[in-house]
C-alpha cells in the first residue's frame, strides 16, 4: 500500500522542516506533502526545499480543510497526519502509527504522547482523542462528512465517526514525542487567544 505524509501547517517555518526530514528518514513513506493553510511566513519555501511536496492555500481553511486538501493531491491507499510543529519526531514513531494500518489490523491509528513534556504528555493522557498524529485508511477518510468545515475540531470528527462506525481504531504510544506550544510560538497572549480559538472549535465539533 502507498503511504502519503501529510503535514497541515500554518506559520510553521521553525518546525516543519525538522518534521519533513524525520518523515523522509522512514522507508514506510511513499510522499509527503506539506499544505500551507494560509501561511504568513516562509513556511512553504522552507517545506519545498525540504523536499516536500506544497499545496499552497491562500485562504486559511483551518485543520480538517488542509488536511482534506493535501488527500486531494495524492493516489496512497494510506494517510499519515502529523502535525507541523512536532520535536523529537522519529522512523519508530512513524513505523508504530502505520503497522497497525499496513498489516490491516486497524482503519485508524492515534498516536499519543509519552515521557517528552510535561504539558503536552497530559493533555494527551486527558484528551486522547484530540491528538493529530494519526494514520489513516484512505477509504475510512474518505467516509467522513464535514471535514472541510471542522477546523481544529477535526480529531474530535475523526474519533466520533470511527466510534460510532464501530471502526477498528488502535492506540500507540509515541515515546519522547511533543510539540512546540501556541504560546511558545506566537508569545503569550497571541498564544493563548489562539488557544482559546481552538478550543471553541474543537467544542463546536463536540456539540455537533
Amino acid at each position: 500500500m502507498k503511504v502519503a505524509a501529510i503535514v497541515p501547517a500554518y506559520n510553521e517555518e521553525q518546525t516543519v522542516g525538522t518534521v519533513i526530514s524525520a518523515l523522509k528518514a522512514s522507508p514506510l513513506i511513499d510522499e509527503i506533502i506539506v499544505v500551507s493553510d494560509g501561511s504568513q511566513d516562509q513556511t512553504a519555501e522552507v517545506a519545498r526545499e525540504a523536499g516536500a511536496k506544497v499545496i499552497e492555500l491562500e485562504k486559511n481553511l483551518g485543520k480538517g480543510g488542509a488536511m482534506l486538501a493535501g488527500t486531494k493531491h495524492t493516489g496512497a491507499d494510506v494517510f499519515l497526519f502529523v502535525d507541523a510543529d512536532l520535536v523529537g519526531l522519529n522512523k519508530k514513531h512513524i513505523a508504530d502509527l502505520l503497522s497497525p494500518i499496513l498489516e490491516q489490523r486497524a482503519e485508524m491509528t492515534v498516536g499519543i504522547f509519552e515521557h517528552g513534556r510535561l504539558a503536552t504528555d497530559l493533555a494527551q493522557k486527558i484528551t486522547p482523542f484530540l491528538s493529530g498524529q494519526r494514520a489513516v485508511t484512505r477509504s475510512f477518510f474518505q467516509q467522513i462528512p464535514e471535514i472541510e468545515n471542522s477546523r481544529y475540531g477535526v480529531e474530535v470528527t475523526l474519533s466520533r465517526y470511527a466510534r460510532s462506525h464501530h471502526c477498528r481504531v488502535e492506540m500507540v504510544h509515541l515515546p519522547d514525542l511533543s510539540q512546540v506550544m501556541k504560546e511558545e510560538k506566537r508569545g503569550f497572549v497571541k498564544g493563548f487567544v489562539l488557544r482559546l480559538k481552538m478550543y471553541w472549535e474543537i467544542l463546536r465539533a463536540v456539540k455537533l
